[in-house]
């Protein structure tokens, strides 16, 4: 298990406070090395933040792209590896491709529901539809989706990336673990899936008490508020690492084949039963691209788009880095959006879907990224259809959640 994040929180401008971010930056190095001489390896310090709703009242408020690299910079300068920008406001929308290819670090959001009212925002759908195309020529081999993504019921204080955002107090932090490892090593020789169960729920418990002892400490010496561990199960490419590997153990199949998504529900299960200050998903993160065991099985043709909708549906943190062919349509990107958006309203769970069109590639095509983090793999088939239905023309959707008697 390591650290993948240890994400700050906070509202940093505009216009921007070069002194608050200065100040976060040491705290963040600090307490990178408080968790590391405790034997916890971190692999990066990140800052969230919220610009957009104070942007348009700005100097900078024809300039969101020139503010973003600003601010990037700034917090490279002063320890921070990434910084999220927020959900961006409607106005904004149609410079989000030029805001990311102006800050390499930065990252940008758009809500795709409303969580208060149970709403799936069909103009917001539409209009994240849309910057997703335009990204996708922005980076070589669309990586500037990486950047991107629509979020469907997620709050703020989730230290993951893209999804991470301040909403409004003090300072805050939190920590977003890479905990594939110990899926994997809770199947190891077990007799059934209870004894894995229960492995899982003992290695995260003890393992986050160490967390959040540190992390108290640290907020109580620098008077910053701790908000939780994300405990997810997060991949790294490479089988040890991997959460495929933990699902085809425990299944003893090939990853798709049926007992997958049961698979899937037992380790999500574990992390529901087990006690620790949570924030964020804390579920099960399916990657594609980031775990070697799914990006080899969707290579093979063993993994489509619908499945891992399935699984997110008892596990699931939504479709995470999914290549799909560089000519799929607005519409057909809106179409998938919605299937998330409805998910996530109708099972009051967080969501989020960063979709990643590759240029010149169509289904089946190998892909292969100079990235540490992504393992090689084939674009996904999306099943395409012409004409717009009655669910394109609807500007507003309310989805009660699912109940139970």
């Amino acid at each position: 298990m390591k650290i993948r994040a240890i994400t700050v929180f906070a509202d940093v401008g505009p216009p921007l406070d070069e002194a608050l971010i200065a100040g976060l930056g040491t705290f963040a190095q600090t307490a990178r090395q408080a968790f590391e001489n405790s034997g916890t390896e971190v692999q990066t310090s990140r800052l969230a933040t919220n610009i957009f709703p104070r942007l348009r009242f700005s100097e900078w408020a024809d300039r969101p792209a020139a503010f973003a690299a600003r601010l990037a910079q700034v917090c490279q300068q002063h320890g921070f590896d990434y910084v999220a920008l927020g959900p961006a406001e409607r106005d904004v929308w149609p410079q989000i491709p030029e805001v990311l290819a102006a800050a390499p670090a930065a990252f940008v959001t758009v809500r795709i529901t409303n969580r208060a009212t149970g709403t799936i925002e069909g103009d917001a759908i539409r209009g994240a539809a849309n910057i997703i195309k335009r990204c996708a020529t922005v980076e070589p081999d669309g990586f500037a989706n990486l950047r991107f993504a629509a979020l469907a019921n997620v709050k703020p204080g989730t230290p993951f990336f893209p999804a991470a955002y301040y909403h409004n107090g003090p300072p805050a932090f939190a920590l977003a673990t890479e905990a594939a490892d110990m899926a994997v090593a809770a199947c190891a020789d077990a007799r059934d899936a209870e004894m894995v169960r229960w492995r899982l729920v003992t290695a995260i418990e003890k393992a986050a008490k160490k967390l959040a002892r540190r992390a108290n400490n640290l907020s109580k010496a620098h008077e910053i508020s701790f908000l939780g561990i994300d405990f997810s199960l997060a991949p790294f490419p490479g089988p040890e690492t991997s959460i495929g590997t933990a699902l085809e153990r425990l299944s003893g199949r090939v990853l798709g084949s049926a007992g997958s998504l049961a698979a899937a529900a037992v380790l999500t299960d574990a992390i529901d039963r087990a006690q620790f200050p949570r924030c964020g998903f804390s579920g099960l993160m399916l990657p594609l691209l980031e775990d070697a065991v799914l990006a080899q099985r969707a290579a093979e043709g063993r993994l489509s788009i619908g499945q891992l909708l399935q699984w997110s549906a008892v596990c699931g943190t939504g479709l995470d880095t999914i290549p799909l062919p560089g000519d799929v349509s607005e519409g057909d990107l809106a179409m998938l959006l919605l299937d998330v958006a409805a998910l996530a309203v109708r099972l009051k769970k967080p969501l989020a879907a960063r979709l990643m069109p590759i240029p010149e590639k169509q289904a089946g095509d190998p892909i292969h990224f100079d990235f540490a983090y992504f393992a090689d793999s084939r674009v996904l088939t999306l099943d395409t259809a012409p004409g717009v239905g009655l669910l394109a023309r609807t500007p507003e959707l309310r989805l009660t959640t699912r109940m139970t008697r």
